[in-house]
């Protein structure tokens, strides 16, 4: 079996191309067969109004992407800003290997993996942030 292969908990909810689609019951397992498809758990989605942190707000364009409320192409340059303006503050080497991920995604289309890899970063901001405000 090729292709992405989801594993969803009963009543998960998954965005597929912009539907949402609710399992059943049982656990499942779902094989995504279409390439490039934009694929969101809900679970994992950000709420706008808790989009208020540089990564958390760059996350969120590209979860737009995902559920197909922005254009990609419009995007694109805005997430790529957005990566460049965390690579500022976000220095150590493991931070800049997710933004190189993050930015190599976009530049290839590849938003869930951009969104993946910024993700990894919403902790270590959330510490930055708690330590510049004790």
């Amino acid at each position: 079996m090729s292709g992405l292969v989801l594993k969803l908990a009963p009543k998960e909810r998954v965005l597929i191309n912009g539907a949402v689609i609710e399992n059943g019951d049982r656990r499942t397992r779902v094989a995504i067969l279409t390439p490039n498809a934009n694929i969101l758990r809900l679970k994992d989605a950000i709420h706008p109004d808790d989009a208020k942190t540089p990564v958390r707000r760059v996350c969120y364009i590209a979860q737009l992407v995902l559920s197909g409320d922005v254009d990609p192409d419009e995007a694109r340059g805005q997430l790529l800003t957005g990566i460049e303006q965390l690579s500022q503050v976000l220095c150590d080497a493991d931070s800049r290997r997710m933004l190189d991920d993050a930015s190599s995604a976009v530049v290839s289309a590849r938003y869930y993996q951009a969104m993946k890899a910024l993700r990894t970063l919403i902790p270590r901001e959330d510490r930055l942030l708690a330590a510049d405000q004790a």
